[in-house]
């Protein structure tokens, strides 16, 4: 497939951000979905950050985008909500920081900002990658739910002194790190549905780890790295891994590559763009238990693709824990549904 920019590109009519999202994320998506209140919920905490404050901050500081500043980028912002389908086309900023990054903010009206350290870095087809990635973020909601997880950290900074609060709030600011890990390995999907170069998004996803050399890089050994990462040496090693993932809401590059490469090669990328993918009307039939079988069973594979000695043990726990917490959540997302409807009938409307 050719790296000509002005290339066609398959428009992805009415996608669900259910089509690439990681079975972990998209499970914790539909049940949150499912919840009738709970998306009011997290809007009114987004509200914690001032989202018309941000904005202005950025309006103020950085460059944005448009048909007369960087309007190449423009194109790829417009092309990315184009192939999604995404009903707005976000504003993007162009921030002065060296530092690579790129992050989707807000809520009512989400936005994307870049520094220019990753804009620097990459050439187009990658930006192109990249802004998909953002776009992925705002279709799926992400930004509502990460709010929840930067209000967790503010307040379990607070409450240090606390050692059992403390304690309990860690163990949610964990759990909501591991899903923020698997967010970020949806949308690296979403940036290969957008631009429809996989080539370019495994040439970005080694810059960030390398830098801009990529004549001194090789796709083939750096799957490599990852490879033997995974299959990773003695419990010692286990327990280095857990630690390092700690404060970490994004997965280390050679992962990302890794799970990128995994999805494209079983076919997946390919039957979405063949127009086999769930769209936005069925969102609503979603089964939170077969989403969290679905989540359990990814990461039993993983571990079974892991030689590594602490994940071993994990295996059949997951296994049996999948079919029992399915049924539990199916149960209770029944009641929720349940308990809703006869609110509404009482009420008369």
């Amino acid at each position: 497939m050719s790296n000509s920019p002005d290339r066609v590109r398959v428009r992805l009519s009415e996608i669900s951000s259910r089509a690439y999202e990681h079975p972990a994320d998209r499970g914790a998506l539909v049940a949150l979905r499912s919840l009738r209140g709970f998306d009011e919920v997290f809007k009114r905490l987004s509200g914690l950050f001032n989202e018309r404050a941000l904005r202005l901050m950025f309006l103020s500081s950085a460059v944005r985008v448009g048909p007369t500043q960087f309007p190449h980028v423009h194109d790829q912002v417009r092309d990315a909500a184009y192939v999604l389908d995404l009903d707005e086309v976000p504003e993007l900023y162009i921030q002065m920081n060296p530092r690579p990054n790129a992050m989707a903010i807000g809520s009512h009206r989400p936005f994307i900002v870049m520094t220019t350290g990753l804009f620097d870095l990459l050439d187009a087809e990658e930006q192109r990658f990249v802004i998909g990635h953002e776009v992925g973020h705002i279709l799926s909601g992400h930004a509502v739910y990460r709010t929840m997880l930067l209000a967790l950290i503010r307040l379990a900074t607070r409450v240090a002194w606390v050692p059992l609060g403390y304690i309990g709030l860690q163990a949610i600011v964990a759990a909501l790190e591991e899903w923020y890990r698997k967010s970020e390995l949806s949308c690296d999907r979403a940036g290969v549905l957008a631009g429809q170069d996989p080539e370019a998004a495994k040439r970005a996803l080694m810059k960030l780890a390398g830098g801009s050399r990529l004549g001194e890089m090789n796709p083939d050994a750096f799957l490599e790295q990852a490879r033997e990462y995974e299959s990773g040496g003695d419990a010692r090693d286990s327990l280095i891994k857990l630690m390092s993932l700690s404060g970490q809401t994004h997965p280390f590059a050679v992962i990302r590559l890794a799970e990128l490469d995994r999805w494209i090669e079983d076919g997946s990328y390919r039957r979405i763009l063949g127009g086999d993918y769930p769209r936005r009307a069925s969102d609503r039939e979603a089964k939170i238990g077969e989403e969290a079988r679905s989540a359990a069973r990814s990461y039993k594979e993983a571990w079974e693709r892991s030689g590594d000695p602490l994940l071993g043990t994990l295996r059949d726990v997951a296994g049996s824990a999948a079919s029992a917490g399915g049924k539990i959540f199916d149960t209770v997302a029944d009641r929720w549904r349940g308990g809703s409807r006869g609110s509404r009938d009482d009420s008369g409307s």
